[in-house]
């Protein structure tokens, strides 16, 4: 779409849309950015921290984390020029902002459709990747002692938030297992393998991994999240919906340890 830290992939302009609700992000506004009768786009594409020097720019961020989902929001054209006052506007309280009218546009999709995410466990179970890896069964953490652990930093509210659907997910998966089915495993599997994959292009031969993860848990989040919605996309179980529920699979997935590393008592950091 554009260059350096407005390039955006047909990705992350995707899910901005899907979780955006076709409303702008800022509370209370009641601008729509599109509707069946008028061709116009009212939407903005603007950074949390800044594209370009001044105001919230971050000099330690590359392009592509600039131009990455998770720096970005969904605004009307005048709550885009009110945000830019960064002394009042700052990176948190404009992550927050983002967060919470995601989880607002989530709760609507699942009211919308409550089979949304017993679609998304259909479609990540029946990816043809690999036969399922038979591991030992891995602890489920708190979520705030694996985040830290693992040194999680942009994605932090957003576990900490999304984490309240794991009790629907639950009750999936026990539903799934009272009919025999092995969906469950079959996803955290697919799951699993999607991470050691993204890990091993992180790690290479690295003799200290672990140290590498932490540096880079936040991209390797987001790469799992890209590599299995690419997956998702190409299969034959595509649902529009499902990238709406995939984050969710996700957190629950990293809660069970099946996305990055499983905390080590006594490991300090």
């Amino acid at each position: 779409m554009g260059k350096g830290p407005r390039n955006y992939s047909d990705l992350t302009i995707k899910r901005l849309y899907a979780l955006s609700d076709n409303r702008c992000a800022f509370p209370g506004c009641p601008v729509v950015f599109t509707n069946p009768n008028n061709s116009n786009n009212f939407s903005n594409i603007c950074h949390i921290e800044d594209a370009e020097e001044g105001g919230r720019f971050n000099p330690n961020m590359t392009d592509r984390q600039r131009a990455s989902f998770e720096n970005l929001i969904l605004l009307c054209p005048n709550h885009h020029l009110e945000t830019s006052e960064n002394q009042k506007f700052t990176v948190d309280s404009l992550r927050e902002m983002k967060q919470r009218h995601e989880s607002l546009s989530i709760s609507k999709g699942l009211t919308k459709n409550p089979s949304m995410l017993k679609n998304t466990i259909n479609a990540i179970s029946n990816l043809s990747l690999e036969d399922i890896i038979e591991s030992e069964e891995l602890n489920v953490y708190n979520p705030k002692l694996k985040l830290n652990y693992n040194s999680v930093k942009t994605n932090y509210s957003l576990i900490q938030d999304y984490k309240v659907y794991q009790g629907k997910i639950n009750s999936l998966y026990d539903e799934l297992e009272r009919q025999g089915s092995i969906k469950k495993e079959k996803l955290l599997s697919n799951v699993n393998q999607i991470y050691a994959k993204i890990k091993g292009n992180y790690v290479l031969d690295s003799e200290n991994s672990l140290e590498i993860i932490r540096l880079n848990a936040d991209s390797i989040l987001d790469d799992v999240f890209d590599e299995l919605y690419g997956q998702l996309e190409n299969s034959n179980f595509f649902e529009e919906d499902i990238i709406l529920g995939v984050r969710l699979i996700l957190v629950d997935a990293f809660i069970r340890c099946k996305i990055l590393e499983e905390p080590i008592e006594n490991d300090s950091k």
